[in-house]
Order: C-alpha cells, then structure tokens, then sequence
C-alpha cells in the first residue's frame, strides 16, 4: 500500500528507534528530563529564539501560543483556511475565550494586506481587543513568500499586534526556499524572524512519531509552559520523544527536497489525463482537481488498487519519508489507470 493521505503517517525508522532507546531521560515536568532539555535548546537556537516548548502535538503548540499571546476577550487575525481556525477543534475560542477574525486567503495562502489592516479593531468597549496576526507556512504544501511575511508581520507590528506562525511544515518551507536563503537552516531561522513566535511539528515531512516545539522569548515560553500543563501536555519521560526528535533534525531536514522531488514527479505522471487539473506542487503536498464523473467512488477505488489518499472532488497527495520514488512511479501507473 502506498500511503499518500499525509506525511503524518511516517513510521521511525530503525536508526530513529535505536535513538529512543538509548535516550537518557528524565520527569519533564519537574524540567530535568536531559534529553527534552537539550533539544528545547537546540530548536530555540536554530530558529533564533531564547527559549523552546515540547508538546505532544502541533494542536497544542499552536493553542498555547494563542493563549499566551491572547487573554478572554481578545481576538486574533488569522486566514479562513489556515489550520490554527479552521481544523483544530475551534480550542481558541472553546478552551482559550480567544475570538478568531478569519479572512479570506488569497491563492497562496495570503491574506491581503488592506483586509489586515481593516480587520484590526479599534480601542473600544463594543469590539474583542484585536491582539494577534497568526500566518502559516507552508499553507496547502505552498511557500508563503518571504516578502509578504516581512509586509505583513511589519504592518501588524506598527498596528501594536503580536505575531504568530505555525510552521507545521516550516522546514519544507526552507529547503523549497533555501537556494536564495543560504541554505535550509538560514532559510528556517530568516523565515521565524519575523515572528514573536513560531510552532514548528516534528511528526509530519521529519519522520519523528510525537512532537511540536513553540518557540519565542522566555517571558513568553514561561506562559506557554504554564497553559501547556492545563491542557494536558505535562509528559514525564518524554526524553524518548525527543531523541526521535533529534535524530530527525540531524538526518531528515535536507531530505525534504527528495519528498518535493517526488510530488513534482507525481504531478508530471498525471498530466495530460481528460478531466483531471493538477496543480504544480511547490512542497510535498499535491493538489488534483477531477471531473464529476471521475470523483465518484475514487477514493475507495484508489484504496483497493494500493494508494491511500484524501478528498472527493479535490483529492490530495502527500509524498513523505516512507514513499519513494519507486513507490511514486507505481503510484502514478495506478493513478493513471484508475483516473
């Protein structure tokens, strides 16, 4: 079975494994798990922020962030599509008492600029107090555009707004920005500049099995620490985690590119197919649009033939860590036959 619902599905590889059993741990909560200890550090560095956060999930990551950032009452600027509104549970508003503001997106996951700036409210009694920008990169496996990044978390800034991103897939970003960026680190590390904050997930194009880390300043991460242990997120030894965690970081960032590599191949193997638009990908992430006659029953069609993905009308594939390119050339045999 090729497995193209998502680049969550990664399993550790062995050398991952053989990390986490070694890994020397510790009682997170009570903060002296080593290994936890020392990749907070690392990814905080790597990004340029004083401190870092672990937490079992980009979920989490992200709703503590906005609940560090934001008090009951508040509201926070966020796309109509982006993941932090529109798919994770609404815990903004359920759990944190945040208002979300969500705007309409343009193609490549933007929210125009003047619909920023006229969205932000006004100091008054009637309106929640407008007090965060949240952007994501990648948005749908497309690259926000560094300079849109600058624009916006400049004009959020001078608005008196505190800045927000959920880097799920920030890494992707990187190595599909990094030949004008001076490599994939520098690229990550300019990217999270321009943000107060930043969640960046271990469990999707890294391979790690568990994982997100929220990074900013220690004021900020100290709140984000506190709200993380009422949500749930206190783990003990959760050193074995986070050796996965580095062993991903040593090996599997530059690797990304081979993901990338085999969504532009999946997409050049479906071209030409009648009722079938296939959008160029930027990342991993690849987006075929389908007739009606062809959308019916494709999915569970696709599963019997060998390839798991997801949508109807819209189907997405995700290459990832445990595909490759053999597996993408089958796929497009199988994809060719049945669409």
């Amino acid at each position: 079975m090729i497995d193209l619902r998502s680049d969550t599905v990664t399993k550790p590889t062995a050398a991952m494994r053989a990390a986490m059993a070694a890994a020397e741990v510790g009682d997170d909560v009570f903060g002296d798990d080593p290994t936890v200890n020392a990749l907070q550090q690392r990814i905080a560095a790597m990004l340029g922020f004083e401190d870092a956060l672990f937490v079992p999930s980009g979920t989490q990551s992200n709703l503590c962030a906005l609940m560090a950032h934001c008090q009951r009452g508040d509201e926070y600027i966020v796309g109509q599509m982006a993941h932090t509104y529109r798919w994770e549970g609404g815990g903004a508003a359920v759990l944190g008492s945040i208002q979300p503001q969500p705007l309409a997106q343009l193609a490549d996951g933007s929210i125009p600029l003047a619909d920023i700036e006229a969205n932000i409210k006004p100091d008054d009694a009637h309106f929640a107090r407008s007090r965060l920008l949240t952007l994501e990169n990648t948005w749908g496996g497309q690259v926000l555009p560094l300079d849109y990044i600058e624009a916006a978390t400049a004009l959020a800034r001078r608005r008196g707004l505190a800045t927000h991103l959920d880097g799920a897939r920030l890494f992707n970003a990187a190595v599909a920005s990094s030949g004008a960026h001076g490599g994939t680190r520098a690229a990550a590390r300019r990217i999270a500049s321009h943000f107060d904050s930043v969640s960046v997930c271990f469990s999707k194009g890294l391979g790690a099995p568990v994982g997100s880390a929220l990074c900013g300043s220690k004021e900020f991460i100290a709140r984000a620490h506190r709200i993380r242990k009422m949500l749930g997120g206190g783990l003990r030894q959760s050193g074995v985690l986070a050796a996965a965690v580095n062993h991903a970081l040593d090996h599997h960032i530059d690797r990304l590119d081979e993901d990338h590599a085999n969504a532009r191949r999946l997409a050049e193997g479906l071209q030409g197919l009648a009722g079938v638009t296939v959008q160029t990908p930027q990342t991993n992430i690849l987006f075929v649009d389908l007739s009606a006659d062809k959308a019916v029953g494709v999915v569970e069609r696709l599963r019997h033939a060998g390839v798991l993905c997801t949508g109807l009308y819209r189907l997405r594939f995700v290459t990832h860590l445990d595909v490759s390119a053999e597996d993408t050339e089958r796929a497009i045999h199988i994809l060719r036959e049945h669409l």
